[in-house]
């Protein structure tokens, strides 16, 4: 399994906007092809700042969904509203407890 985190820098204005077309896609991103879980993160002292949390069957499937109508969809609405670049990391876990 690999995790996708992404952070996402948002223009204050913009933050209500992301939060409602998020939830307008969320379950076609989760239901996408070897999706495992997905969440949204706020950043407790700069609310500005999200991240979305996913875990997916492997990066085969990660990258299925990158290459997917979905995501063309979404993301170029989404970095529209941006205030700063993303940043994305895709992991492995070592140990959970």
């Amino acid at each position: 399994m690999v995790t996708r985190v992404v952070k996402m820098t948002f223009r204050g204005d913009t933050c209500g906007e992301f939060i409602a077309m998020f939830n307008k896609y969320k379950d076609q991103i989760r239901n996408a092809n070897g999706c495992q879980s997905l969440t949204l993160l706020r950043d407790v002292e700069d609310t500005n700042v999200f991240f979305t949390y996913s875990q997916w069957v492997d990066d085969k499937h990660l990258d299925e969904y990158r290459y997917s109508a979905v995501f063309a969809e979404v993301w170029p609405q989404t970095k529209a509203l941006f205030g700063d670049s993303a940043e994305a990391w895709t992991t492995s876990e070592i140990v959970q407890l």
